[in-house]
């Protein structure tokens, strides 16, 4: 079950959680639909790569990642999406595209938008396409420990 793995994360640190089971979808928005939250408090994670090294960015699935900001606030020659043959692999035990927003299980820089920073809980795919958890924002950064910055823009023809 590919939930597990976080779940124990979770309850090893005493956070509160629920789980939310959902319609099957692969889309950030088709979750948010499926599950009733709100587009601007699901949390989709994008993998890229910074001058060739895999990271995570961690924004509102209304929302897209802005390369440009991307490079420019991790000091970073380039900025790309990484494929999904680049990263499933770092992922044995979720679906591919489904990873939650916890890179540090999985030995990856963690970079959050400052949008979901304001939000009191956020929610985000547990490693299915079939379900989320949501639990405190703070509970989230403060076992994650990512970096916060400006990078998640409405549309742009370099975003994602």
């Amino acid at each position: 079950m590919p939930i597990q793995k976080l779940r124990q994360f979770l309850d090893e640190n005493q956070v509160k959680y629920i789980v939310i089971t959902h319609s099957k979808a692969y889309t950030s928005q088709g979750v948010a639909a499926s599950a009733h939250i709100s587009g601007n408090e699901l949390a989709k994670t994008v993998m890229l790569k910074k001058d060739g090294e895999l990271c995570m960015a961690v924004l509102p699935a209304s929302r897209q990642v802005d390369l440009a900001k991307a490079a420019q606030f991790t000091n970073s020659r380039e900025v790309a999406l990484a494929s999904e043959r680049e990263f499933k692999d770092r992922f044995p035990d979720c679906e591919v595209g489904a990873m939650p927003p916890f890179g540090n299980l999985y030995g990856l820089r963690v970079y959050v938008d400052t949008s979901l920073t304001r939000d009191k809980e956020i929610a985000f795919n547990a490693g299915s396409h079939l379900e989320l958890i949501q639990l405190a924002y703070n509970d989230f950064e403060r076992l994650v420990e990512p970096t916060i910055a400006d990078f998640a823009t409405r549309s742009s023809s370099r975003a994602a």
